[in-house]
């Protein structure tokens, strides 16, 4: 990273946090889906964000010019930052009373940045990467065509990254022009964002993942090894951006914020246990992490009950998903890999005696790993509760196994309820059980070479460097 850029400083500020920040690398047309489907989505509210952009030079931000002359009406002030050429000051949108153009010295680092910074009461947004340099490339060198650049960076909707990263921001553009900068300190000072409601997130989600498909198919790739980086690309931001909504859910629960984190932890140790095949134990993992995406709960069911149909197929289904038109579940259903998640996570409330929902399963109707997840994120849960008792952790989990196994063979799977009793007794007796953060930025972990139609798996090609 260069030394004083934005990302850099970022960056610095969280090394030895307890919650270090993960980087990706993107493609430049996974950028421009990310920041067009972030931006549209001011265009359909009027809570009068704060923008801030970086555009690198000033010939890319004349081709979202007119797209900003829009964004503009639906915003309290916006703030270009980019070298100062090609006409960046002449065009119409820059006379426009609250757009400010900041011209970039050729030796800022910033101006080796590109960035998107969305900050209002009820969204938040984030882009902030930084173009490769030519080392990064390696042996390959800069690339030839504009499609393949790649930056290095990370996008998000945390309110709190978001208000940091506009803090930095604003900083920089002091050093330009003191006034405007004071102006941009009073306007972020009015600004009091909260985490934006799931429901919402899950409607950008959609148009996230909708703006990186179009965009993916109306490229014209040279090569098609090109074609398969640029896919796995694609298919990593997609998933990622489930699991930033899925990590808005948790911190919005200030009593239960790592419970995702905690219940794919625990899954993954349940499929051992129960010997499933790692593509078996790495979708459920991915299931865990989305669990707490409420519109999905709230779904029709995704597979026929059993005196309507054959057998439970254990890939995604291969029909139509049967899901009302909810956000999340809609977002999901564009993408093939995630059909089978959105099954699990539909059906995590199914109860073994048939009285559950959405589709009355019961037994080993019920997908198995739907029947791990309820009652994992059941005993987690009841862990979180008891956690602020005056026992011991022996004893928290032992009450919170009591709770579980007072719905063995009602609620929950009697085999499973006995395969988390001997779970139990190893945490009892030592065993760690290591809790790790997710690096979202890397998508691609999740998924498993049964779910690609290329020839290697997504550990044999490495697109984020380590």
């Amino acid at each position: 990273m260069l030394q004083g850029s934005i990302l850099q400083q970022l960056e610095a500020s969280h090394r030895h946090s307890a919650r270090p920040i993960h980087f990706g690398v993107y493609y430049k047309n996974t950028l421009v889906a990310l920041c067009h489907a972030l931006e549209d989505h001011i265009l359909t509210k009027d809570n009068d964000p704060l923008v801030i952009t970086a555009f690198q030079q000033g010939k890319w931000y004349l081709q979202e010019a007119n797209r900003y002359a829009d964004i503009a009406q639906h915003s309290r002030e916006i703030v270009i930052m980019a070298a100062a050429d090609a006409g960046f000051a002449e065009h119409p949108t820059g006379q426009l009373p609250n757009i400010n153009l900041v011209g970039l010295a050729t030796n800022d680092p910033v101006a080796q940045e590109w960035h998107l910074i969305i900050l209002a009461p009820d969204y938040t947004a984030m882009v902030i990467c930084q173009e490769l340099s030519e080392a990064d490339y390696g042996k390959d060198g800069l690339p030839t065509c504009d499609l393949e650049r790649k930056f290095y960076g990370l996008w998000t909707f945390e309110p709190q990254l978001v208000e940091e990263t506009a803090e930095l921001a604003i900083a920089h553009i002091k050093d330009y022009h003191p006034e405007l900068g004071l102006k941009l300190s009073q306007h972020k000072q009015a600004i009091h964002p909260a985490i934006c409601p799931a429901a919402e997130v899950a409607t950008v989600v959609a148009r996230v993942v909708d703006y990186l498909k179009t965009g993916q198919e109306n490229l014209s790739m040279p090569t098609i090894a090109h074609q398969k980086f640029l896919d796995r690309n694609l298919v990593s931001n997609e998933i990622q951006a489930f699991l930033r909504m899925a990590q808005l859910i948790d911190l919005a629960d200030i009593s239960n914020p790592v419970a995702a984190t905690e219940v794919a932890s625990i899954v993954e140790t349940m499929g051992q246990l129960l010997d499933l095949p790692a593509w078996q134990i790495k979708r459920l993992r991915l299931a865990a992490l989305l669990h707490r995406i409420d519109p999905l709960q709230k779904a029709e069911s995704l597979i026929t009950p059993s005196h309507l149909r054959n057998t439970y197929q254990e890939d995604a289904p291969s029909c139509p998903l049967a899901c009302p038109l909810v956000p999340a579940a809609q977002a999901l259903r564009i993408m093939p890999r995630l059909r089978a998640i959105a099954q699990i996570i539909t059906h995590q409330s199914e109860c073994w005696d048939g009285t559950g929902e959405p589709a009355g399963l019961a037994g080993d109707d019920i997908p198995l790993e739907s029947r791990i997840l309820s009652l994992i994120s059941e005993f987690q849960l009841q862990v979180n509760q008891y956690k602020y008792s005056s026992k011991g952790g022996v004893e928290i989990l032992s009450q919170a196994l009591d709770q579980c196994r007072k719905q063995q063979s009602t609620r929950f799977d009697p085999k499973l309820v006995d395969t988390l009793t001997l779970l139990v007794m190893g945490l009892q007796q030592g065993l760690d059980l290591p809790i790790m953060t997710p690096n979202v930025s890397s998508g691609l972990w999740l998924l498993d070479s049964r779910w690609d139609s290329h020839s290697k798996s997504s550990e044999q090609i490495e697109i984020y460097p380590k």
